[in-house]
């Protein structure tokens, strides 16, 4: 299992695309494995639905934990007229709320310390994985599986954060066009595509 998310990464995306008034989004993460580009992909496949012409600004920081060089890469993406930034590491809310841009959490939900900048979250919640392999053990049936899909949107083990202080700053049909697409999600009328590989910056 991991944190399995890229169901909310896509609705976080349409909520990037329609609130980036530049059309520049930047994407700050820690390394390139699987777990992080497929979230990012995921994130961009949401921005292009809602604006096709979106572009992208992609880095990696090269550790997990280091909020002084994620800053710094935000702010490159911001003085390059990026408007919505995508915090897969700490650090990238700090550098938009200094610049008054907007950023999208990842995993937890970062509003309450950033009310002003940090639109939307998608979250993580391990507990479906967990009680689905207690129940296993308490059986006497449990065997080694890929437990991944308990943090499917529909196990409850993701969600989209709520919109809390911008519920009255997305605009409603916007709003309107992310409940849409939730919805297709949970009855599975669309699947958001699990991409692993490496994200990259627009062409220029």
């Amino acid at each position: 299992f991991d944190n399995y998310i890229q169901e909310p990464a896509y609705l976080t995306g349409m909520i990037a695309g329609g609130m980036s008034k530049t059309g520049k989004i930047g994407l700050v993460g820690g390394y390139p494995i699987p777990e992080v580009n497929r979230l990012m992909n995921a994130f961009m496949e949401g921005v292009k639905e809602v604006n096709p012409k979106a572009e992208f600004t992609v880095t990696f920081i090269g550790s997990w934990f280091d909020p002084p060089k994620a800053k710094e890469a935000a702010f490159a993406m911001i003085d390059k007229g990026a408007d919505v930034l995508y915090a897969e590491r700490f650090g990238v809310s700090d550098a938009a709320k200094e610049r008054g841009k907007l950023a999208i959490g990842n995993v937890i939900d970062t509003q309450p310390q950033y009310p002003e900048t940090v639109v939307a979250s998608a979250l993580w919640s391990m507990i479906p994985t967990i009680e689905e392999a207690l129940k296993q053990v308490k059986a006497g049936a449990f065997k080694a599986d890929d437990f991944g899909q308990y943090s499917l949107m529909k196990h409850k083990g993701s969600s989209l954060a709520p919109l809390g202080t911008f519920e009255q700053k997305v605009p409603a049909d916007l709003i309107a066009k992310v409940q849409a697409k939730e919805k297709a999600i949970l009855d599975g009328s669309f699947t958001v595509k699990v991409n692993d590989k490496e994200p990259k910056s627009s062409a220029r």
